[in-house]
């Protein structure tokens, strides 16, 4: 399931079923939240922006920012799984989100077709990263904006994702960690500027501590990014 998105925390067999899993556990809460606080806080203004999430996963990004006032809104995945249960979500007054099949490294869309491009925990398992980077800055406007988001390298969750993938997890196999630097490299690389670095998610996999940790979260990954599982940065197409 190359380009699809997934969550931070989550590591077994992947679907619409393991978003919702996941989500439902405590750990799973507080670290879906800090990681769209994240986002959210890079990603700036969204009133009136066209926007584009890749690697939707289902849709719960995309709903996001319809809900924040981005329009028109659409949401892309390589799982059709994914694209069902996310049409299937929308809803409500929330903006209308259009979502539809497609690869990160091969988008269906004009160049400078979008405002803001959003791409999280997608790069990690995308094999030509740099042909995805070199897509999600096609398809941005002059002046508009990325934020990409990714698993990070430094971090006790990687450390135990690596040994996963030693002992057989398929999905932890195929995973490529990067530090900030080497997502600040690839972002280069495609013609963008970067403005921001923050990572989110500085606690282990352990609930309580999590939730002890997570009104200083921002302030550390304001600070740094190693040690964080979650590594965002914000670039500009100037």
């Amino acid at each position: 399931m190359v380009g699809a998105r997934r969550p931070v925390g989550h590591a077994g067999e992947f679907g619409p079923e393991s978003y919702r899993s996941w989500r439902g556990t405590s750990l799973g809460t507080i670290t879906d939240e800090l990681e769209r606080r994240l986002i959210f806080r890079l990603a700036g203004p969204l009133q009136g922006r066209a926007a584009l999430d890749v690697g939707c996963g289902d849709g719960a990004l995309a709903r996001a920012l319809g809900r924040g006032g981005a329009t028109p809104v659409v949401g892309c995945d390589v799982d059709p799984r994914m694209i069902t249960q996310a049409a299937g979500s929308t809803g409500g007054r929330e903006t209308p989100v259009s979502y539809l099949l497609a690869r990160a490294e091969m988008l269906p869309f004009r160049d400078a077709s979008f405002d803001l491009v959003t791409s999280i925990t997608v790069l990690a398992f995308v094999p030509e990263a740099a042909q995805a980077l070199g897509e999600l800055s096609r398809v941005l406007r002059p002046g508009g904006r990325l934020v990409l988001g990714d698993l990070g390298k430094w971090s006790q969750w990687a450390a135990s994702r690596r040994i996963r993938g030693w002992l057989g997890n398929e999905m932890w196999q195929a995973a490529t960690f990067r530090s900030a630097r080497q997502m600040r490299s690839l972002v280069r690389a495609a013609g963008l500027r970067v403005d921001r670095t923050a990572g989110a998610i500085f606690a282990p996999r352990c609930a309580p501590i999590a939730r002890l940790m997570a009104p200083i979260d921002a302030s550390l990954g304001d600070m740094t990014t190693l040690g964080a599982a979650f590594i965002a940065v914000r670039a500009t197409k100037v």
